[in-house]
């Protein structure tokens, strides 16, 4: 879910930078404990370990000939011609590579200011809008959004949508039904449509000025959730938030369109005419923008099962929509959010001609990219891949009829590989080697497509540099390597990968075994797992890139990765095994990568602790619970612990509605398996959550009191959905698994 994209555990020393937990300061009792003064010594050395040599700052000459970049601290320019490098000095601070722009509010061209809170915006800026902020708040949108020509702004205030002119002269209210009473609001967004679908602005200008659309959201069925707030204070205060659980009444989205000049305003017909209901495709509506030429406005439509989505075109005057493209997945689910980053269906990638669009598709059960037109004809598959999955499109040359995209396809789907297509399908090929795992930007492409700068690693070889050729594949030069000297000297020892078969006996999923630098292999470790779980995303998973030293193995554990079916690389069929079962078979698949290690002199099996936050928490906890035998300590951190208590949008995509699928929430409801408690388990929540509310660990608590069950609990007071304090964490563990072993009740 999109909320526990923001909330994946990374190493315990960023525990504050990541989840802004105040008051980080060394735990009393870790100093003391066995390992710390291991890891005291050690841990300095990790982040300079290696110097990488992954090209950076990459910047052609406009002929292709030469070519600059940063790689191992320093900076050099590569002349083809003579096909040698020179060193031009050291690497300038802070130059890193080419940065990848982000999808703003609004039009192109256009600026906006993020609502903050819920209550109401007293009025717009006196000029203009302000910048958009580098983070949006959680399930926020936009409030006032410029037109392109920046003339006029359109913002939302007192729950309904204004125009003026720019410097705020002329207003004018162009709805006037909204208000907190009757709970309906224009111009601002449901919280649950900015946090699962993306939704970080409601009001969208035409490229001429000239038209606004904007949303109505009709919330009168929709319960509010409460969050006390400021609880460290003398006076407390409430956030209060439409929440729509699973299973509960979803708020109404419509879209409308207002015509400046005309003062009319238009209502799209996004569900042709049908009523809002479950089986209704427009029940979700999103990924509102409009077509190039500003015709027509564009959006996403699902069911409420988010088992179908179409790709649709409006006229903002007649309000009638036409399906461009109609997305089915009877099986399981489609990612029904609009995150170019990780969903497999975020909207179309435009060619200049402004009526021809990239579309990306899992319908054959891999992602795949396919060229449309705005009539909706599909004009050919460009990549027609059965056995492997796309990656992301890298550089599209309209020019010279090239798409330079990667794909999943060596024999190891972590090890990601650079492919050249035309436009039309034809003449794929691969051009990087699938022995190493590849990373190539636009950037790194030369003007013309002749060669392209490739950093290429693996798990357990540190990133290097090259220069290929961009038609044959063939290395031309070797650019750069990273040092390692630090790193040998320190007797930091290289990440292990291994290979093992999911429960369905058929999917090869891949496991991670990162080392102390003191490693005996004649000792048996206590091993610590971080964890993250949950569909379609990477986090806390193994990958090919390099994978450094790791600062938990320095207190002397073993550090383990687990895969899992519905992870990139799987396949859209592998991840059917989820459906309507979360917390079950990704939780059969990581049991079996821990217990893929059992057979190993070093590992002891009943020494295992697992850790991590939001559907990490949520994983280890289950783990706890359901696998006893295979985990023995779990912190837990912000868990969902039944899934009745999450938003509608996300938990339904995966398990449908508690009231159809009552065995499937049951089964994968933490709390259910509470009386089986026998390991240790730390829980944290923090008291301002307003995404994974602290009624999930409270009712957990609830019922492992009822069954005599003893655990741990860290509060973050005042702190929002986040992580327990890495330290504290460290001591629960090594108190656990390292001083107080017998303390675990066998399985």
């Amino acid at each position: 879910m999109n909320s526990y994209r923001r909330a994946s555990v990374l190493a315990v020393t960023a525990v504050a930078a990541v989840f802004g937990i105040a008051r980080i300061g060394a735990q009393d009792r870790l100093r003391s404990m066995p390992g710390a003064a291991q890891y005291a010594k050690m841990q300095p050395l990790i982040n300079s370990a290696v110097v990488s040599g992954a090209a950076q700052g990459i910047q052609w000459s406009d002929d292709g000939k030469t070519v600059t970049y940063n790689a191992a601290g320093r900076a050099y320019r590569f002349d083809l011609a003579a096909v040698a490098a020179k060193e031009t000095g050291a690497a300038a601070a802070g130059r890193g590579g080419p940065g990848g722009d982000r999808r703003g509010a609004g039009s192109a061209g256009a600026r906006g200011g993020l609502e903050q809170e819920q209550s109401e915006m007293p009025s717009a800026p006196t000029q203009g809008c302000p910048p958009l902020p580098t983070q949006t708040a959680r399930g926020r949108q936009a409030y006032c959004i410029e037109s392109p020509d920046h003339l006029l702004k359109a913002f939302y205030r007192a729950r309904n949508l204004w125009v003026s002119n720019i410097d705020g002269s002329a207003e004018r209210q162009v709805t006037r039904d909204g208000s907190e009473q009757a709970r309906i609001k224009y111009g601002t967004g449901s919280w649950v449509y900015g946090e699962e679908l993306g939704q970080t602005t409601a009001i969208w200008w035409s490229p001429d000025s000239k038209k606004v659309g904007f949303y109505r959201f009709d919330e009168s069925q929709v319960k509010d959730f409460y969050v006390q707030m400021q609880q460290t204070q003398v006076q407390d205060a409430v956030d209060v938030e439409a929440y729509p659980k699973a299973g509960a009444p979803n708020p109404i989205a419509d879209v409308l369109v207002y015509d400046v000049a005309g003062a009319k305003t238009t209502s799209i017909d996004a569900r042709d005419g049908k009523p809002f209901d479950n089986a209704t495709v427009g029940h979700y509506v999103y990924g509102i923008q409009w077509s190039p030429d500003g015709s027509e406005l564009l959006m996403q439509r699902a069911n409420r099962r988010q088992q179908i989505v179409e790709f649709i075109a409006c006229g903002p005057s007649a309000g009638s929509c036409r399906v461009i493209v109609h997305e089915e997945w009877r099986t399981g689910w489609l990612n029904a959010e609009v995150d170019e980053r990780t969903s497999p269906l975020f909207g179309p990638r435009w060619l200049k001609d402004g009526k021809r669009f990239i579309w990306e598709s899992e319908r054959n059960g891999w992602k795949n990219y396919y060229l449309y037109d705005l009539s909706g004809r599909l004009i050919n598959a460009i990549t027609n891949n059965a056995s492997f999955e796309a990656d992301r499109i890298v550089k599209l040359d309209e020019a010279n009829n090239v798409m330079f995209y990667t794909a999943r396809d060596g024999g190891n789907y972590l090890k990601v590989q650079l492919h050249r297509v035309g436009l039309d399908g034809q003449g794929d090929v691969r051009l990087t080697d699938p022995a190493f795992n590849h990373s190539v930007t636009a950037a790194a492409i030369s003007p013309g497509n002749t060669c392209f700068i490739d950093v290429y690693q693996t798990h357990d070889r540190p990133p290097a540099s090259q220069l290929v050729d961009a038609k044959s594949g063939k290395v031309i030069a070797q650019l750069a390597k990273s040092d390692t000297a630090k790193y040998e000297k320190a007797g930091f020892k290289p990440a292990e990968q291994y290979s093992y078969l999911a429960a369905d006996g058929k999917t090869t999923l891949y496991g991670q075994v990162s080392f102390p630098s003191n490693f005996d292999p004649r000792k048996r470790y206590p091993t610590l797992v971080s964890v993250y779980g949950g569909p379609v995303l990477q986090n806390s998973i193994p990958t090919e890139n390099f994978a450094g030293p790791s600062a938990n193995a320095e207190y002397g554990f073993l550090t383990v990765l687990v895969s899992y079916r519905g992870t990139p690389g799987t396949g859209k069929r592998a991840a059917d095994a989820l459906y309507l079962h979360l917390g079950a078979a990704e939780m059969d698949d990581m049991a079996l990568g821990i217990k893929a290690l059992w057979n190993r002199p070093y590992f002891d099996k009943t020494r295992v602790g697992m850790y991590g936050t939001s559907y990490g928490g949520y994983t280890s906890a289950s783990m706890l619970l359901r696998y006893p035998d295979v985990v023995a300590v779990a912190s837990a951190s912000s868990p969902v612990t039944d899934w009745r208590n999450y938003d509608s949008i996300y938990t339904e995509r995966y398990m449908w509605t508690p009231q159809e699928n009552a065995e499937g929430y049951d089964a994968g409801s933490v709390i259910k398996y509470a009386a089986k408690l026998r390991g240790r388990l730390l829980l944290y929540y923090g008291t301002a959550d307003n995404n994974v509310h602290q009624n999930n660990s409270i009712q957990l608590i609830r019922a492992l009191q009822d069954a005599g069950k003893s655990f741990e609990l860290q509060v973050g007071p005042d702190q929002p959905h986040g992580g327990v304090n890495g330290q504290r964490m460290m001591e629960f563990f090594i108190e656990n698994l390292v001083m107080h072993p017998e303390r675990i009740v066998a399985p």
